[in-house]
């Protein structure tokens, strides 16, 4: 049995955005609960030199959609990285979902060889598809997500192994 580009890829993201969205409501609930401004909990990190709960949501979703859309030969949506809000963050989520099942199947499959350009800040990247998802898209998109997770979870907000997987299937 072997296994697409396309189900290595989206489906997997879709799964961890929604947990990253049911983990950002449970974070909410927490701050209202105790008292805490939202705030608080949104500009949370895990050390100094670390980024922020929202930034690590911003690059998580960029990860995921940047994947689609390089696999699929597209470019990439553009996103204003202004959320500073619960609410904020899950809309961004939640478009960010809405993009990846707007992608075509047939539109990734075959993208084992694309040659993928990635722009970074201080660098420039070249890989083919299949190490673009595996090598860079996979262990970056799950470093953010792990880490938001591990930002509220240090904050006191009451979470499980069982809301970083969710439902499995």
């Amino acid at each position: 049995m072997s296994i697409s580009m396309y189900q290595a890829s989206i489906p997997g993201l879709v799964h961890m955005l929604r947990n990253l969205d049911t983990i950002l409501g449970k974070a909410a609930a927490h701050a209202e609960t105790k008292k805490i401004d939202p705030a608080v909990l949104v500009s949370s990190r895990l050390y100094p030199d670390m980024l922020p709960l929202a930034r690590q949501i911003q690059i998580a979703t960029d990860t995921a959609k940047g994947c689609a859309a390089r696999l699929a030969g597209q470019e990439p949506p553009k996103y204003e990285d202004t959320e500073a809000s619960f609410p904020e963050l899950s809309a961004r989520i939640q478009k960010t979902i809405a993009y990846l099942e707007s992608v075509k199947v047939e539109a990734i499959e075959g993208s084992e060889q694309r040659e993928i350009t990635l722009n970074l800040r201080n660098a420039s990247f070249t890989f083919r598809g299949v190490s673009y998802l595996l090598n860079f898209v996979l262990p970056n998109f799950y470093f953010h997500v792990t880490t938001a997770y591990a930002i509220l979870r240090h904050a006191g907000v009451e979470l499980g192994k069982q809301d970083y997987l969710g439902k499995i299937s």
